[in-house]
């Protein structure tokens, strides 16, 4: 005997829970720190400028929605995305927002054009300038986030070591600093100071999340 079939709004309504369980600000920030590395609650809390309470809302939600994953460390949980696609939709997500909405293009426009933003080819054309050593490629994110993953060829120079580090990076080639991608000011910081400094200095828009968007290759420590 078949069984009845599934009317089609139960459908709609289970692919809706991805839908609202993205639909806060702040659970899409806190997909976009995990796709740089797995996170207790505490950090993640921290990094978003949030409560951990609210932060351990949010972050159930997701989990609801198996976005997101746990797993106990010690006397931890340390929470990752559930799959590499998490970080896909995050970076399609916000790739259709740019594209439609005009207000987050001014807003990334001024951010952008006020640091001066590495205006290379693609991905490809980066890879073999670092390689090549043309250009010097940095990281400004969190050790533990370079260590998790980053771009190949990239030195990890967290944003609050790079005062100390200037002598560590060359005078004479272009720097392109990246962090978490086009909505973290990391590496427009990064790049101000350098500038400051006297260094040929860039931003790259894209952080890791964006080359796991497009199977582009990654490093990890």
């Amino acid at each position: 005997m078949r069984s009845p079939p599934v009317a089609k709004g139960a459908l709609y309504e289970q692919v809706a829970r991805i839908a609202k369980a993205t639909a806060s600000p702040k659970r899409l920030e806190l997909i976009e720190l995990l796709c740089q590395a797995p996170k207790t609650v505490e950090l993640l809390a921290q990094e978003a400028s949030i409560s951990v309470k609210l932060a351990s809302a949010h972050l159930k939600e997701l989990r609801v929605a198996r976005l997101v994953d746990t797993e106990r460390q010690g006397k931890h949980i340390i929470y990752r995305l559930a799959s590499p696609d998490v970080a896909r939709l995050w970076v399609q997500l916000r790739s259709v927002a740019q594209d439609r909405l005009f207000e987050l293009q001014d807003a990334l426009r001024q951010l952008r054009d006020s640091q001066g933003e590495w205006r290379g080819q693609d991905h490809a054309q980066l890879l073999r300038q670092a390689r090549e050593g043309n250009i010097v490629v940095i990281d400004v994110r969190p050790p533990g986030e370079y260590e998790q993953a980053h771009l190949p060829f990239a030195r990890s120079m967290p944003l609050a070591e790079l005062r100390m580090r200037l002598a560590e990076l060359p005078r004479d080639k272009p720097i392109v600093a990246y962090c978490r991608g086009p909505f973290c000011l990391m590496s427009a910081d990064a790049v101000r100071l350098l500038q400051d400094q006297g260094f040929k200095a860039q931003q790259l828009s894209e952080g890791v999340a964006e080359w796991i968007a497009r199977d582009a290759p990654l490093a990890a420590s």
